[in-house]
Parts: structure tokens; sequence; C-alpha cells
């Protein structure tokens, strides 16, 4: 009987601890359930596998391209200096982490669809990539535990299913005064940006119109490409430190930061441009190899989820609300990447030299995705002052909660790279100060954290979305008001010659 424990061995060891294989053989499942022919399903499994050997891939062009920018920033300003880009950790956790990222992805969405038909939370979460980045992100704050493999695979599984139902759920009353009718839901981990810069727009922008009604410059809308976006602020931030740590550190030891390559000041700038390039190829390598998997692995889950959850209601990336305010997207990212830089201005001012926090530089894409969805809900609730001050709000979060982040992630948090939306960012923060309370203890605080975020989901589900709360109604009825106003005023002098006329007609009689 030897030789089923070898073959046993073999099929756990070989097959299912590769994480490109358990991928791939997973969307041949879902597939074949499906019932897809075997064409697609032989197609579909590789489509996926391959997907997961270019992350690999793109993840060690990452690796290299950011290593000099960490020298070159650690030698100007003494501190560790940080891109936030989910794509680029993610891509270099998968060597260490793959197979546990893989299960936790999978069977987290189970038990997603599991809450979704047992609960009033009937959301299907269909943002492939942002459960790939959860998924990677409870499995590296996990790890740094004692855990073995199977508890932190169980542990990130109720975690991870719990967040796909909960989130989209907690910003449905703002998600739907956007658009859709209620139809759609967010189903991306910025959640908290996007809730708070609804909740700002609530607050400061009663009376102020909507973005819509300005004209934005074409310009500005090539920015809407993330390859082109990444590429550019990589640029951007490249030469700008290379400049600094040229007139700080000197040509010697500036020039070695680059292996000793550059020749002369102006080969070093440009050998600063070719590594910020070199980071937006490795950034769209690894898009292509999320797209890649995704492009198979999503249309599985969501055939199953429509057998598995009736009438449920997708959850969808954020740029799915992109189209009901396009003003509101480019403000938004602007507004946003402003956030950034005032944020990491405080960082190096205070948080750095008080507490020793990295410095979190403000990344194209985050800020851009985030932020312009962020501008998007502002805009719904507060229009113009809304899609500004509530992107703003956004940039402040997802540069805070990263460089706060960086504590729990143990040796990532040396990386860098770290995760850059906001919920990669509490989420991580509140998973990995509770794991450090012990093995017991750090159990018992996750299990009241996903009772206590379970529990709010449905409370807002029921109380707040099923009522029909809108958080923009007294807006409108400001605007209304306003309106009528400006109405009464602009029509009170035709009714005075109104009553002229009559009296002009009466006299000619």
């Amino acid at each position: 009987m030897d030789w089923v424990v070898d073959v046993a061995q073999f099929i756990v060891n070989e097959i299912l601890s590769v994480p490109a294989y358990l991928v791939g053989i997973i969307t041949a499942v879902g597939l074949l359930a499906l019932r897809r022919s075997a064409g697609q399903v032989v197609g579909g499994g590789l489509k996926a596998a391959l997907g997961f050997l270019l992350i690999g891939a793109g993840a060690t062009l990452v690796t290299n391209a950011l290593e000099p920018l960490g020298k070159m920033i650690e030698g100007t300003t003494g501190a560790h200096g940080v891109v936030p880009t989910n794509e680029a950790i993610v891509g270099i956790a998968q060597d260490r982490f793959g197979a546990q990222v893989a299960w936790i992805m999978i069977l987290g969405f189970v038990l997603a669809l599991v809450l979704a038909r047992i609960t009033p939370l009937r959301y299907v979460f269909l943002t492939g990539h942002h459960m790939l980045f959860m998924a990677t992100l409870l499995t590296m704050v996990l790890a740094t535990t004692d855990m073995p493999t199977l508890e932190v695979v169980a542990v990130g599984t109720v975690l991870m299913g719990v967040m796909l139902v909960a989130m989209p759920a907690l910003a449905q009353p703002w998600t739907r005064r956007v658009g859709g009718d209620g139809k759609i839901a967010i189903g991306h981990f910025g959640t908290l940006g996007y809730i708070a810069a609804g909740a700002t727009g609530q607050l400061v922008g009663r009376r102020s119109r909507s973005t819509e009604e300005m004209k934005i410059p074409e310009g500005l809308r090539f920015l809407r490409d993330s390859m082109v976006a990444t590429a550019l602020s990589m640029v951007l931030i490249y030469v700008v430190v290379a400049l600094l740590f040229l007139g700080r550190a000197g040509q010697d030891e500036a020039f070695a930061a680059f292996g000793d390559r550059s020749t002369g000041v102006g080969d070093y700038l440009m050998q600063a441009v070719m590594q910020g390039l070199q980071f937006g190829i490795a950034v769209a390598v690894i898009l292509f190899g999320v797209r890649t998997i995704l492009g198979e692995l999503v249309p599985a889950f969501q055939g199953i989820a429509e057998r598995v959850v009736p009438g449920a209601v997708p959850a969808l990336d954020a740029p799915i609300v992109f189209p009901f305010a396009q003003n509101a997207v480019l403000i938004g990212f602007i507004s946003s990447f402003v956030g950034g830089l005032v944020s990491l201005g405080l960082l190096a001012w205070i948080f750095d030299p008080a507490f020793g926090m990295a410095l979190i530089l403000p990344g194209l894409v985050p800020h851009f995705f985030t932020g312009g969805a962020a501008g998007v809900f502002g805009n719904a609730t507060g229009g113009r002052r809304g899609a500004i001050a509530g992107a703003f709000v956004n940039g402040v979060i997802i540069t805070f909660l990263p460089a706060l982040l960086l504590d729990v992630l143990g040796s990532f948090g040396k990386a860098n790279t770290t995760f850059g939306d906001a919920d990669f960012g509490w989420f991580g923060i509140v998973t990995g100060y509770a794991v450090k309370a012990g093995p017991v203890g750090g159990l018992l605080v996750l299990l009241v954290v996903v009772v206590a975020l379970l529990a709010l989901a449905i409370w807002v589900q029921k109380r707040v979305v099923l009522t029909g709360w809108d958080p923009g109604a007294r807006r409108d009825a400001a605007l209304a008001a306003a309106k009528e106003k400006a109405d009464t005023a602009g029509a009170a002098p035709g009714k005075t010659s109104g009553k002229t006329k009559p009296t002009q007609k009466s006299t000619e009689k």
C-alpha cells in the first residue's frame, strides 16, 4: 500500500501546494460545473495557471525596480520609503505563501456564498483580483504567528468570507445614491474611503452643485490608463528622489545606487527614468497575469453563484461607479493625490521623527482608482465640495493606514511596497494586532471582530438599506429649495407686468 501513500503525497506536495496548478484545477472544476466544452475547460484551466506564473515573473521585476529606490529614499531621508502597490506586494508574497493564498481565496468565496444564502447580506463579491489581494494580506498577517498552515487557511477563510459580504452591505446606502438603483454594489476593498467620502460630502456640500456641470480638459484623460499612470508616477518619484539623493550624498554614493552603472549625472538620471518605466512594466505584467486568471476564474465563480444565491446583488469593481460622474473621477483623483502629498509631509515632519513611521509615497494607481471612486461618492452626497473634500479624506486614509499596516506584516514590512487601499489597511491592522494576543486570545479576539462586523453589516442591511435611507436626501431638499427660491425671485417681475396688461386692455375697452 506504499504506492497509495506515495500518490497522495505527490498530489498534496507537488500539485495542491503549487498555487498555479491549484488555481488551474479549481477553474477547470468550475467550468465543468457550468457544463462548458472539454476544450473550454482545458483552455481555461491552463490560462489560469499561466496567469499565476505571470504574477511571479512580474514580482521579480517589481523587486528589482524598487531596490534602488529604497536605497535612495533611506539615504536621503533616513526613513523607510514605501510605494503602496497591491499588485507588487501580492506578487512578492506568492513565492512563500502561494498555496495558502489560493486556498483562502477559494474557500473564502465559498463561505461568502453560504453567508449570502443564509443571511440578508445577499451580495456576491465578483472583483476577483481584490479577493486575491485580501487572501494574500490575511495569509501574510496570520503567517507572522506560529499558526500551523491548516489553521492559517481556516482562520483566513472565515475572515475573508465575512469581508466579502459585509463590506458591500456597509457601503450600499452610498452606492445606491451614486446610481444603479440598488441593483449593483461596490465590491472593492477601498470601502472605508468611499463611505468616508460620502459622509464628508454630506457634511460639506449640502448646496454644492454636481461636478458633472463642469468641463474637464481632455488633456488629463490619458491618466485613466493604469499602466501609463503607474509608469508616469514612478518616473516622477524616481527622478525627484534621485536628484535629492545626488544633492545630499554626492555622485559616488548616488551612482552606486544603480550598481555603479552610471557614467555621469545625465546617465544617472536616465537610469532613474528607466527604473520607473521598468516598474510600470512589472505592474503591467502582474496585472496581465491577474486578468488572465480572472478571465477564467470569475465566470466560473459567477455561474456557481447564480445557482447558489438566486437574486443576489453583484458586488463589482470600483470603476463600476465611474460612468455615473466622470468629472468627479478626475477631480477625486487629483484631490486624493493632494491628500496623499499633505499626509506624506506630515509623516516626514511629525510622525517619522516621533514614531519612526515609514514614508508612504503617493502612487497614481491607488489614488486614481480609490480617489476617483471617492470623488464619485462625495459628489453624490455633496456635489463639487463633496467630491474634493471626500477624495482628499480618502487620500489621507490610504496614506496613514499603509504606514501603520507595515508593523503587522512581519518581514514584508521591510519591503519597499505594501497594500494601498483602505480596507487592506484597517482590516490588516486589526487582524495583525489581534493575533499578537496569543494562540487562544488572538483567535477569541478575531472571533469577536468577525461576529461584530457581520452583525453590523446585517443591521445596516435591515435598518438602513432595506428601509430606503438616502444619504443625499438633505442635499436634494436644500437644492430644491434654493432652486424654488431662485425661480420665485426670477418670476416676480413677470407677475408684476402680467397685472398691468389687463388694466391696459380694460382702458382700451
